[in-house]
């Protein structure tokens, strides 16, 4: 059990510095020659970068701290911490690593929200597989969530960089600051959806397991989600088995797989992709 917990370990950081090392890249080197602001907490330090000239990777870890704050109080303190690692070692490698080294692209505007988009989404898929996020919009989301449990983090999210996209219009002084973000924003997107698992809302994952009440545990403490415990039985044994029932986000899927895993190596386990989920910490009902 503790060799698997430390292999975890080492993949995860080495999925997060991968991550971090790509995602800097496509900031550096694509996002920010073309002054755009594709979202998140990286949108709002590439407009303060523009004004001001200050690094990016310093501003975007000033813009985390606040939000890291509110998290540690409202949200799971673990999931703060891994998040702030993740802020902080994407700030380090952007700052000390990659835009002393990397050039800068200069083509197509168009090009650098392209490429931008797919580097930038390849970091952040590596980056949810180590079990982190970036922060930013993404915490902004779930807190929004927390204190509003029928409002989808998607539409906030949503929300929230919509109104980055409109703010650097103004902050660029042109129209096609938007349009690029906008386009460099669904890329990024897509790539992470691709990347994670399917292009959908969640995954709907049911296990059958020996040790439904301590998989179920683990999922409310290290995810902040519930599940459903479903007593059944073996068609062809006749035995009495559990199935746990639950519904995870992307970001959320690989924690699931290592839980699952570190708890009952034997479980049975499948997963649904879902196209739209409905119901307290996804979509409202209503709102279909």
């Amino acid at each position: 059990m503790n060799g698997m917990i430390n292999k975890n370990a080492i993949k995860d950081v080495l999925f997060l510095l991968a991550g971090a090392v790509v995602y800097s890249i496509g900031t550096h080197s694509f996002i920010e020659p073309a002054n755009i602001a594709p979202g998140g907490a990286v949108g709002i330090a590439l407009m303060g970068n523009f004004l001001t000239d200050l690094p990016v990777g310093r501003l975007t870890l000033a813009v985390n701290l606040p939000l890291l704050a509110l998290a540690w109080f409202h949200l799971s303190r673990k999931f703060t911490i891994r998040t702030a690692a993740a802020c902080g070692i994407c700030s380090l490698i952007l700052d000390f690593a990659i835009a002393p080294l990397c050039p800068i692209y200069g083509g197509d505007r168009l090009m650098c929200s392209l490429y931008g988009g797919i580097l930038v989404g390849v970091g952040m898929a590596l980056i949810f597989l180590s079990g982190s996020t970036t922060g930013g919009s993404d915490v902004v989301g779930y807190l929004m969530q927390k204190k509003y449990p029928h409002v989808s983090i998607g539409r906030a999210l949503l929300l929230i960089d919509g109104l980055i996209l409109s703010i650097s219009v103004f902050v660029f002084k042109n129209v096609d600051a938007a349009l690029f973000g906008l386009i460099s924003l669904y890329v990024q997107t897509k790539v992470i959806d691709m990347m994670i698992y399917g292009n959908d809302a969640g995954s709907k994952v049911s296990i059958i397991t020996r040790f439904p009440q301590e998989i179920g545990n683990r999922i409310i403490r290290e995810l902040d989600r519930t599940a459903t415990i479903i007593p059944c039985r073996g068609a062809f044994s006749g035995q009495e088995s559990t199935i746990v029932l639950c519904t995870v986000r992307k970001s959320e899927f690989s924690i699931l797989k290592r839980i699952i895993g570190e708890t009952d190596e034997n479980a049975f386990v499948m997963v649904t992709e879902t196209t739209e989920v409905f119901g307290l910490g996804f979509k409202d009902v209503v709102e279909s």
